[in-house]
């Protein structure tokens, strides 16, 4: 555990790249090959499930702290952090004579999964007896599964190829997908050369900035192609040697997800590798992102689940066909032959569509055409010039995506809770209410979107007009009215309000109104009709 601790540290205290590479080439030319991959693992969110309660953590934190639970509720609101604060009340170990390393520990907290209570908790106690204060804090972080550090999948990915002398490249494709640090050697993980690698590698994703420029500075509308921006997840279809594989833009394996593109496999089918969206799609549209949702993250899809959210590939760009990369050549060249590509494949037609574009002559018809989006269930459009090529990472200039203004509603914040980390102090999550009759039905939550400075106002506000608590929570007084942007809303039997939204957040502060101006509930379901 000490490499680990060391790491975290030089992590922790350092904001430059090349610091955070060099202390993570110490922790592998140090740590035991265990250690290696439940580092990398840890470090790319692959952690193991959580075996204990934070219920219970907090009480026995309290108590081997000799400290009242409610006592100890009160130092977690302000230090903001669950591991952070059971660290720093648990009594100091003076001597310690620990030698276990971070995979032993991750093993001794799995092993907890099936214990019973009073098992869990001698062992736990155990734990916290044998570790320094550092080794607590991780200790926790892990097993309460909020293990977060400024190191990226690519930081990692840099700093393994200067630890093993291999390509980034050949380094960030083995991290992706799903694979289990449990089981899984750093021999298996890195080093061993596997021929599927380069059969299955996805390209970088080219990403495009918000439009942030006016129309007419883009130059001539002939230069430009303009297509629906999409409402799905973003994904890589490869199919190279008979065998297919769909890539998320996060870089996850996702093909056992989406058993549909399996027709793929078929003989008459060349290779190709194809940039578009994962759509939920029924009767030649596209159905709102929530139906996608309901795959996402399923273990099996089953054949109702299948027929009830049928799903295709919108393509819009082809990276690589028959073998041979071609993101070099022009978005025009490319797209032609995206377009030739789609119409050989009729026996596909169910699974793989063309996105199609926009005829335009003036930018003034795109303006007016864009108002139509919400109606298509898309986000607005893309903007893309003919004469580019197929970048990697974010890149201004040729690519953009115009979306739509989101939707908006006036609302009543009902409840806050203080923030984590350096927001500990301030109250910065905030539950809203809108109006139904003479009562006010929360609808929401949203933490983002205002400043520091607005934040502590209002947590000066909620400190004088709090009128219930609810453990962390605050039921303050219903003064307070925010603008609410979000993406998208549906019906939701989860929900008291009876919706959902979609991406909600604060879009400012609306001191120019009162409570009694918020809006009501019918406005809301309002919305859900031009969805």
């Amino acid at each position: 555990m000490k490499y680990f601790t060391r790491l975290f540290s030089a992590l922790d205290q350092t904001t430059k790249t090349n610091e955070k590479i060099k202390a993570l080439v110490e922790f592998f030319n140090h740590a035991s090959d265990k250690d290696k991959v439940w580092g990398i693992a840890l470090f790319s969110h692959r952690r193991p499930r959580r075996t204990v309660t934070t219920t219970r953590l907090r009480e026995w934190a309290a108590e081997k702290a000799a400290i009242p639970l409610w006592l100890f509720e009160e130092t977690y609101h302000v230090v903001g952090d669950l591991a952070e604060t059971i660290a720093k009340v648990l009594p100091e170990n003076k001597s310690l004579s620990n030698e276990k390393d971070l995979s032993t520990w991750i093993e001794y907290i799995m092993s907890l999964k099936d214990e019973d209570e009073s098992i869990k908790k001698e062992k736990i106690i155990h734990a916290w007896d044998s570790l320094s204060s550092d080794e607590r804090f991780l200790f926790n972080k892990i097993i309460t599964g909020g293990f977060r550090v400024g190191v990226s999948q690519k930081l990692i990915t840099k700093a393994l190829s200067k630890y093993t002398g291999r390509e980034e490249s050949k380094i960030a494709h083995r991290l992706m997908g799903n694979w289990d640090p449990s089981i899984k050697s750093f021999e298996e993980l890195i080093l061993n050369e596997d021929p599927n690698d380069d059969l299955s590698r996805p390209y970088p994703f080219y990403l495009a900035y918000a439009l942030d420029v006016e129309l007419n500075k883009l130059g001539e509308p002939e230069e430009w192609a303009v297509e629906w921006k999409w409402d799905g997840i973003r994904g890589q279809l490869i199919r190279r040697e008979g065998q297919v594989f769909l890539w998320s833009r996060g870089e996850e394996l996702v093909t056992d997800k989406y058993p549909e593109i399996d027709i793929l496999k078929d003989a008459s089918c060349p290779d190709f590798v194809i940039d578009g969206e994962i759509l939920a799609f029924v009767n030649g549209k596209p159905m709102p992102f929530h139906t996608l949702q309901k795959r996402i993250g399923r273990k099996t899809v089953s054949k109702k689940l299948q027929t009830e959210v049928p799903v295709i590939i919108m393509a819009y760009d082809l990276l690589e066909f028959n073998g041979e990369d071609i993101r070099e050549s022009i978005y025009y060249t490319r797209r032609k032959e995206l377009s030739a590509l789609i119409d050989s494949l009729p026996l596909f037609k169910n699974i793989l569509k063309l996105s199609s574009q926009q005829e335009f002559s003036d930018w003034n018809e795109l303006v007016d055409l864009r108002k139509e989006s919400r109606e298509r269930r898309t986000e607005g459009f893309m903007l893309k010039k003919l004469d580019s090529v197929y970048q990697t990472g974010r890149k201004r200039g040729n690519w953009w995506k115009w979306k739509i203004d989101p939707m908006t509603i006036d609302a009543v914040m009902i409840y806050a809770m203080r923030g984590h980390g350096r927001r500990a102090n301030l109250y910065t999550d905030f539950t809203f209410a809108v109006w139904q009759d003479d009562k006010l039905v929360s609808f929401a939550k949203a933490y983002s979107g205002l400043t520091d400075v607005e934040f502590g106002e209002i947590t000066k506000f909620v400190g004088k007009n709090t009128i219930d608590r609810f453990g962390p929570v605050r039921a303050v007084k219903p003064e307070l009215v925010f603008e609410i942007a979000f993406e998208g809303i549906n019906e939701s039997k989860r929900h008291k309000s009876g919706i959902a939204l979609r991406f909600p957040r604060i879009k400012r502060w609306r001191k120019d109104k009162q409570a009694k101006d918020a809006n009501t509930l019918d406005d809301l379901k309002s919305l859900l009709v031009t969805y």
